[in-house]
């Protein structure tokens, strides 16, 4: 039985920190391209970071680039998404999810596994 759960998630004021989590169950992520997605209410899922299943390469889309890091301890079978000089625009709902291809994609489609997500909410 495949599970992602998130966990991190909360209110923060803009300019400040959070740090997302990702345990997986039933996989072990180290055969797993990993990646995390947000969706903001009315809009579609888009890209955030992904990282290749050893963690030696990551990609960040352009508007969280700097400001967000993601990583991976395939010891603990766990992602994490630390996220830095939050704006209100980051809020919304982050999931993370396993690509069994291992490669570092930044389209939703070509993702196998998906947790429920969560909420992150920036506030000014």
């Amino acid at each position: 039985q495949v599970q992602l759960v998130e966990s991190g998630g909360g209110l923060v004021q803009a300019g400040g920190s959070l740090r997302l989590s990702c345990a997986a169950s039933g996989l072990i992520i180290s055969n797993y391209g990993m990646g995390w997605f947000r969706q903001a209410p009315g809009k579609d899922r888009e890209f955030v970071a992904s990282i290749n299943w050893s963690g030696a390469s990551t990609y960040f889309a352009d508007s969280v680039k700097g400001r967000f890091t993601i990583s991976r301890d395939n010891a603990k079978n766990t992602v994490y998404l630390q996220m830095k000089s939050l704006k209100p625009e980051d809020t919304a709902v982050y999931y993370c999810a396993a690509d069994l291809t291992t490669r570092l994609s930044t389209l939703k489609e070509e993702y196998e596994y998906w947790g429920q997500g969560t909420q992150v909410t920036v506030s000014s």
